[in-house]
């Protein structure tokens, strides 16, 4: 491996914060990137990586040298997607990250059809409700709620208005009773999203009733799927996107609870990095997905 191909690979380590997160990046063993980065250090003599347990850091020197080598590897990555993307046609390892609900229930159902138009792309798919770093993961676009954007250069494009609905198992109601308004909601076992304040405020869009409070009760879970699980399980009242919930409502595994309460709904989206020669793959993907839920009435959807 020449000193370039040396340089990049300290760029992959210095982003991914570790030998092992870089080698699983690059396709290669921890040892055989330690190596790399111990010959390129005799190369340039000097240290370039704080080593602890827990990971690597760069020194101040390796700090310098970093921003030389990512300027390198941006230049690169220009040179081979213009190559790559010189007859247009979507190829190559498609890495794709979105939220659990969003993905289990609608994205996976309509990969095939993805997979069968474009016969040369692979998917790698990660679920997580975790905001998602696009350039410094390595991902290709991530599908989430549309707040969730938090840098500006990254794209945004509109998938489906997601509308939320209240609901519970029969069993729940059985035993507790159907509430039938927002005080006598306060004194359910509301289902929470487990770190996450803003998803917790269970509020109504109409800004004149003055309806809406912090949901609490004796349960939380880290997603949307979690909590979709405990309400068909019984444990208490959640609140779920309408493409969770409608086809339970209509199989009567849950129950629409409070069906007046109109909370404000959100936009899922899949984001991208903004590049000038947007790779074929995630275009074919962005286009695919607009196409397959823009104008799907939420009750036609799959669900799970």
């Amino acid at each position: 491996m020449d000193i370039s191909a040396q340089m990049l690979t300290f760029a992959t380590v210095v982003e991914r914060g570790s030998i092992s997160a870089a080698a699983r990046t690059i396709g290669q063993t921890p040892s055989a990137v330690s190596k790399q980065i111990g010959l390129l250090e005799d190369q340039v003599h000097y240290r370039l990586l704080n080593r602890t347990r827990t990971g690597v850091s760069p020194t101040q020197e390796g700090q310098e040298f970093y921003e030389k080598c990512k300027a390198m590897a941006e230049k690169y990555k220009e040179a081979e997607a213009l190559i790559l993307n010189l007859d247009g046609i979507p190829r190559g390892m498609l890495k794709i990250a979105s939220s659990v609900a969003f993905g289990k229930s609608q994205l996976i159902p309509v990969l095939p059809a993805f997979l069968e138009e474009n016969p040369d792309v692979q998917v790698s798919l990660e679920l997580t409700d975790r905001v998602v770093d696009l350039q410094s993961e390595g991902f290709d676009a991530t599908i989430c709620f549309a707040e969730q954007r938090k840098i500006p250069d990254i794209m945004v494009r509109r998938i489906m208005q997601s509308r939320r609905v209240l609901c519970a198992s029969p069993t729940y109601l059985e035993r507790r009773g159907n509430p039938k308004n927002f005080e006598e909601l306060r004194q359910h076992n509301c289902l929470r999203i487990a770190g996450n304040s803003n998803r917790n405020s269970w509020n109504d869009s109409d800004p004149f009733n003055g309806q809406g409070f912090e949901a609490k009760g004796r349960f939380e879970g880290n997603s949307t799927d979690v909590i979709y699980r405990a309400a068909l399980a019984g444990i208490g009242i959640a609140r779920l996107p309408c493409y969770m919930a409608d086809r339970k409502f209509q199989s009567g595994d849950l129950i629409h609870v409070l069906p007046e309460y109109a909370p404000p709904s959100t936009d899922i989206a899949i984001m991208f990095a903004e590049k000038r020669n947007l790779a074929p793959k995630t275009r074919a993907l962005i286009d695919f997905l607009v196409h397959q839920f823009r104008d799907v009435p939420e009750y036609q959807m799959t669900g799970s």
